[in-house]
């Protein structure tokens, strides 16, 4: 599998080079692209990265070639990591309709490169953000069974994090989902949560003192709330106090509000989290192992009569997509999902429909 990574230059895309290279996950047969933008600084940089990237990794590293123009992209599986991030002013931190407006023109230039391709269509994922909006884009042009958002994973291995340092244990013994939309409506299925090697019973515990006096309907305001008053802290410098409110929060809301404390104290990126979470899922279509990961698609009513973007349990290909895992939610959770599904639809639309 031919790999390219949009927005190689960037301090993720950097970071996945490196560990797809350092995971070996690319055979010396194949080939890395590292897509920068023509004209660009990026441009420029990307042949110091592909230098750096021949030092480091020189044996049995695939071949690297730098490609700066989208109509030279021709790599199988592309991975989406150009655009803005997020603005540098804490209070423009969440505008997802500015953010969305920012990055639709990237994504709508590739994802006409690609689909003007002959041949099929390559596998796309999308890890800029907004990441529902990418999915949209590039699904519209592609076939949606060729796109996933790696938001959801992003957002699951975060949640997964949090609950095993609650319990104690180590990541991978925790099974849970973050679903519904990488941002405001994400959605905990704490009807999902199994880990391993821990009785039910301390399970429930665990899940009894996190929820509360606590809604799922009520963790988007949450989540906002907790935001600010971090935001705020940072603003006047007392980046220790913030860090010290964040892990005062329970699991579920740590795993939201902690990546947006690391982007404004740690260079204003998330970068290893979110290259991590990228390199999990090449490593699944790699392997052709058959899993089931949370990611962004646009459903068609294979699950719930779900018709839309939003984060999902679906079962991998070697192309993208193939199914959905027919998880069946709390009445809660279902309605979380609806919400969720109903505020990416509105924020796709509004940046989408002409002005």
């Amino acid at each position: 599998m031919d790999v390219a990574i949009v927005g190689a230059a960037g301090s993720c895309g950097r970071q996945l080079a490196s560990q797809l290279l350092d995971r070996r996950l690319l055979p010396a047969t194949g080939r890395l692209q590292l897509v920068g933008h023509q004209g660009g600084r990026s441009a420029d940089e990307l042949w110091g990265l592909r230098a750096d990237l021949d030092d480091a990794f020189v044996d049995g590293a695939p071949a690297l070639e730098v490609v700066v123009d989208p109509a030279d992209l021709s790599a199988d599986l592309v991975v989406m990591l150009a655009g803005v991030t997020v603005s540098s002013d804490l209070g423009a931190a969440v505008d997802r309709a500015a953010l969305g407006k920012a990055n639709l023109p990237i994504y709508q230039l590739y994802a006409e490169a690609m689909a003007a391709r002959n041949g099929p269509p390559p596998t796309v994922i999308v890890q800029s953000n907004p990441v529902e909006l990418g999915v949209q884009v590039f699904a519209e042009r592609l076939g949606r069974r060729h796109v996933i958002g790696a938001g959801a994973l992003s957002d699951s291995l975060r949640v997964r994090a949090e609950l095993a340092v609650d319990l104690g244990v180590r990541r991978p013994q925790v099974q849970a989902l973050m679903l519904g939309q990488h941002g405001d409506h994400a959605l905990p299925l704490w009807s999902q949560l199994r880990v391993q090697g821990v009785a039910t019973e301390a399970v429930a515990a665990l899940v009894h003192r996190i929820r509360a006096g606590r809604t799922l309907a009520d963790f988007p305001q949450e989540l906002r709330a907790h935001r600010m008053e971090m935001f705020g802290l940072i603003r006047s410098g007392q980046v220790q106090k913030a860090y010290d409110l964040v892990e005062t929060l329970s699991a579920d809301l740590r795993a939201v509000v902690k990546p947006f404390f690391i982007h404004f104290t740690a260079g204003r990126t998330t970068e290893i989290a979110t290259a991590h979470a990228v390199a999990e899922i090449i490593a699944a279509m790699v392997t052709g192992e058959q899993r089931i990961l949370p990611a962004q698609v646009l459903l068609a009513g294979e699950w719930l009569d779900l018709h839309g973007v939003v984060a999902a349990p679906v079962i991998l290909s070697a192309g993208g997509w193939e199914a959905v895992e027919q998880l069946e939610l709390e009445a809660d959770e279902l309605a979380g999902l609806h919400a969720a599904m109903a505020a990416i639809s509105t924020a796709n639309r509004a940046v989408m429909q002409p002005s």
